[in-house]
């Protein structure tokens, strides 16, 4: 025989949770607001308030920005006129360099006086030019030619010195721009070189016309600009005619 138990009824009221008639009606708990810190008594400091609104009125930026008008904070301006140009602080003269040039095109009226301030800037643009010519006739140059320029100052500074004893003044800058420099005419050689068949006596006479160009100039400089030059004119010349020689077969074979 089942037993019956005596259920009390549940209610549900118009909000949808349920109550039993025991524990009565609940009452709704009404929302409470979030936590707000206290507000800053300093009005200067708006971040410090939380207020969203002042904050973001007070740290709006304006339509032009500001820049310091100081760098460094010792009140000097920032004035890149009055900056020298790259090349200039580089070290590098273009005016010198093209008179220079201009020098080496005349081999029968040298410019000495032109050269006694020695440089690299067109000795390396005459090199690189010079290798990018025989880039062009299938040949990889750049390396040899860089040490075969050293090894020739080398040897020009140490023939010079040994004859003009302790009055040579000839230093090892100054042998390295010249050869440089008077490397243009080999340079054009190398030029005139792509458009010549190669082993042909055209080549042969053309390339003995530049060795001797380059070989007089160098010679001429060298007389000119060292002391007890000019009694060993022979020796010297001897020597430039075999560094020119030297590269000169880089461009026939």
């Amino acid at each position: 025989m089942a037993k019956e138990f005596n259920v009390p009824p549940v209610v549900f009221p118009s909000g949808g949770n349920p109550v039993t008639p025991a524990s009565g009606p609940q009452q709704r708990r009404l929302p409470t607001a979030p936590f707000q810190p206290p507000r800053s008594s300093n009005p200067g400091l708006p971040f410090l308030s939380f207020d969203v609104n002042s904050a973001a009125a007070s740290t709006s930026f304006s339509a032009a920005p500001q820049f310091p008008s100081t760098i460094g904070g010792g009140g000097g301006s920032a004035n890149f006129d009055d900056e020298p140009p790259l090349l200039e602080e580089l070290g590098i003269n273009t005016k010198q360099i093209y008179q220079k040039t201009l020098s080496i095109l005349n081999p029968f009226r040298i410019n000495h006086y032109l050269h006694e301030d020695a440089d690299l800037s067109g000795p390396f643009l005459f090199l690189m030019a010079f290798g990018l010519f025989q880039l062009l006739a299938g040949k990889l140059h750049f390396g040899i030619i860089l040490g075969w320029v050293t090894m020739a100052s080398m040897f020009l500074y140490v023939v010079f010195n040994m004859l003009a004893g302790k009055n040579g003044n000839l230093d090892m800058y100054k042998c390295l721009s010249l050869i440089g420099y008077c490397m243009l005419p080999i340079v054009m050689l190398s030029a005139l070189s792509l458009f010549l068949p190669q082993g042909g006596m055209a080549i042969m006479v053309i390339t003995g016309v530049f060795v001797i160009w380059s070989t007089r100039v160098c010679t001429g400089l060298v007389v000119e600009l060292a002391n007890c030059g000019d009694e060993h004119r022979g020796l010297i010349a001897y020597a430039c005619f075999l560094i020119y020689m030297l590269f000169s077969l880089l461009v026939i074979f």
